[in-house]
């Protein structure tokens, strides 16, 4: 959480994952001050979910575009199912803003959860959660 937690991190990894890159663009469509918006987008520079592109348009001055990193390709599912939880309980009973659908055949993009053996994980009341190999004792 000390990467995502930030109130508009969220936001602004949304506006990536949909194409946008700039932050000119980034604020203007989000709204997100500037100050801050510098802030989270050097957050995730920082911690490896974003990278910095230079670009330079013809007679200003060199900018930087943000892009998706590996790992930040990795919080997709994360973003999918907070999307997900929205619609089903914030969304107007017309239905929600947007639709996440799979580019070549159109249907819905839906978070889902499998354990390494195959599995379908119905419910959260089939996980357990059990110490794992970096697991430390606390020490008072």
């Amino acid at each position: 959480m000390a990467i995502l937690g930030e109130k508009w991190t969220v936001d602004v990894l949304r506006e990536v994952f949909n194409g946008v890159r700039r932050f000119d663009d980034m604020r203007a469509r989000t709204g997100i001050p500037r100050q801050v918006l510098a802030n989270r987008l050097a957050g995730l520079v920082q911690h490896g979910v974003l990278r910095r592109e230079p670009y330079r348009e013809a007679g200003l001055r060199r900018r930087f575009e943000y892009r998706l990193t590996e790992k930040g390709f990795d919080l997709y599912p994360v973003l999918v199912a907070v999307l997900e939880w929205g619609d089903r309980y914030l969304a107007d009973p017309e239905g929600p803003p947007i639709a996440t659908v799979h580019r070549d055949c159109g249907a819905m993009v839906r978070a889902h959860l499998r354990c390494d053996a195959g599995h379908d994980v119905a419910s959260p009341r089939d996980v357990v959660p059990r110490p794992g190999p970096g697991a430390r004792r606390r020490t008072a």
